[in-house]
């Protein structure tokens, strides 16, 4: 027969498995009397954390570990800087393991690393097919959680809804009265590049548009230069939703390059929302994903496992990203 679980607890005291949660790691944002009635409760039911959880009360190891890929890209780091800030405010510390490649093998050696060196949990920003083979080869009880993966995965996940902001970017393109839009993509083997690909083409069926081929690009600026060198020599291209923002960045000095003006000739639309959008010229109509609300999730379902009690009883969460209308939109020239 199992023992007395951490809500088991928290029915007792009278409080949330969170509060629970935060007795147990020294939170110091807990008021006294509650912190004496979780621990009374804990003595009557004779309450045993996991090991996880055991070797966070001591100190043991307070880590995180993390796996990413290249963290110079900015959703990556970003989503880095909210995990080591969301575990920091938790006492945690995160240890990252960045990855050129992001292949089978190297993505479950990263793992295995971090396991060796008894970290409570791992996060894998690794939005690849490869990630979830590896992670099926990760041992059972360490606490995993990936970030942008395959829903199809078991493990449990946190995604941004890339498809339902590609789709919007599109739409906002049609709605200014573009007939098409054309698409510079991210790599071809990323979940979220596949994402933002589909929500691009459902808006255009929808609208009854015709779906023009895409250009494939790698996230860089470079790269969207060069997509952005073949659109503006097409005079029939009036509207381009790029897959990031630095391919937008690209796309934009191609066109100026051209002589096409921005929105004048052709309206460009990005995603991710970069600090410098509000400042290209001209400034950027993008996709803003809330990295902080994705970190942030990501660490609530590695707690649940650390715990032990997997309260909400969530396997995936959805962060919905929002549209930032600037000056890089408007009505198709006559």
């Amino acid at each position: 027969m199992s023992g007395p679980a951490m809500t088991d607890v928290a029915r007792l005291a009278g409080v949330s498995h969170q509060t629970v949660s935060r007795v147990l790691n020294g939170h110091p944002h807990v008021r006294e009397q509650t912190r004496l009635r979780v621990q009374a409760a804990i003595v009557q039911l004779g309450y045993r954390p996991n090991r996880a959880a055991r070797a966070l009360v001591t100190g043991r190891t307070q880590v995180i570990g993390v796996v990413t890929q290249n963290p110079t890209l900015y959703g990556p780091a970003s989503m880095l800087v909210s995990l080591q800030q969301a575990a920091a405010d938790r006492g945690y510390a995160v240890s990252v393991r960045a990855l050129v490649t992001l292949d089978m093998q190297t993505i479950l050696e990263a793992v295995e690393r971090h396991v060796a060196h008894r970290v409570a949990g791992v996060v894998v920003m690794a939005p690849v097919e490869s990630a979830g083979e590896a992670l099926a080869r990760v041992p059972a009880g360490m606490p995993l959680v990936t970030v942008d993966g395959d829903p199809s995965d078991p493990v449990p996940l946190v995604t941004i809804d890339q498809r339902t902001g590609a789709r919007e970017a599109t739409r906002h393109l049609l709605d200014a009265g573009h007939r098409t839009v054309w698409h510079v993509s991210g790599p071809a083997d990323r979940f979220g590049s596949a994402s933002r690909v589909a929500g691009w083409r459902d808006a255009l069926v929808a609208a009854g548009a015709e779906v023009p081929p895409v250009l494939e690009g790698d996230w860089s600026a470079a790269s969207g230069f060069r997509c952005g060198q073949m659109l503006a020599r097409m005079p029939e291209v009036t509207a381009i939703f790029a897959a990031n923002d630095h391919l937008a960045l690209g796309v934009l000095r191609a066109l100026h390059e051209h002589g096409r003006r921005v929105p004048d000739d052709v309206s460009v639309v990005g995603f991710d929302d970069v600090p410098e959008a509000g400042y290209f010229t001209p400034p950027l109509t993008t996709v803003r994903p809330n990295f902080d609300a994705v970190a942030r999730a990501s660490l609530d379902l590695l707690w649940e496992q650390i715990d032990g009690d997997g309260a909400s009883g969530v396997r995936c969460r959805v962060v919905v990203p929002e549209l930032v209308e600037r000056a890089s939109v408007g009505a198709p020239p006559r």
